[in-house]
């Protein structure tokens, strides 16, 4: 009897966690929604001061990257669910569009992130603007790695999923930052370090270990976003000076 009870658990463990399992099939759609969830939060309370109804009027570029940015992430929920629902060729077939949208996300991030630091500077006398390029300049660097690594290995399912989640995820570093308690602390790499830690526990549920990417990437991102942070708050003299140049 204990025996059939103890199968019958493991049948079910198995059914959650296993190959083809819960988790297994449905990780990647969950976490695309994650991260809408996550861009309607933060950007839910600033988007309206800030971009629609703003007492000064944000440069026409802020809105080519809001578009932008959220045409990823919804790109990121619909090929989720075409790979859920097995339509692989689909998924394959708007690849390419996602690639285009990708490589033009990055130049336009870093001309949006130059460009709304000199307009906080100089339009919201905003002093610390500047230092604060940091911040984006790595997210959009980082982005830009791990899209093209997913894109060079497009035809590897294992790398490609597990590149694009990484990349999405460092977009969220926006998101994070407008939630209260995240934002104000500097501590919303740590909410997308947690995105990307699911991604080795759904590894270690799944397959029984952590993916090589998931060993290497997030470390090395840590070490990343905390040099980041100390450039924006620290501010060492050679970075003021090279932020307010670049910012001018």
């Amino acid at each position: 009897m204990a025996s059939t009870s103890q199968a019958v658990a493991t049948r079910s463990s198995h059914a959650i966690t296993g190959r083809n399992g819960l988790v297994d099939k449905f990780f990647y759609f969950a976490m695309s929604l994650l991260a809408v969830a996550l861009v309607v939060a933060g950007f839910g309370r600033t988007v309206n001061g800030n971009l629609l109804h703003a007492d000064v009027p944000r440069p026409s570029i802020l809105w080519v990257h809001a578009a932008a940015f959220s045409a990823w992430i919804l790109f990121f929920v619909l090929q989720s669910a075409l790979v859920r629902t097995h339509n692989v060729r689909v998924h394959r077939s708007l690849g390419w569009f996602g690639a285009a949208l990708g490589a033009f996300m990055v130049p336009l991030g870093l001309t949006t992130a130059v460009i709304m630091a000199h307009f906080k500077f100089h339009q919201l006398h905003q002093a610390t603007a500047a230092l604060f390029l940091s911040v984006p300049f790595l997210d959009i660097i980082l982005f830009a790695t791990f899209f093209t690594l997913a894109i060079y290995w497009r035809r590897k399912p294992e790398l490609h999923r597990r590149f694009i989640f990484i990349a999405t995820s460092i977009l969220l570093a926006a998101a994070f930052g407008r939630l209260p308690y995240l934002g104000k602390s500097s501590l919303f790499y740590a909410g997308v370090d947690a995105v990307i830690l699911l991604g080795a526990v759904r590894d270690l549920l799944v397959n029984r270990r952590v993916h090589t990417i998931y060993r290497i990437a997030l470390p090395a991102l840590i070490v990343l976003q905390a040099c980041a942070i100390y450039l924006a708050i620290d501010a060492p003299a050679w970075w003021v000076r090279l932020s307010h140049a670049i910012a001018s």
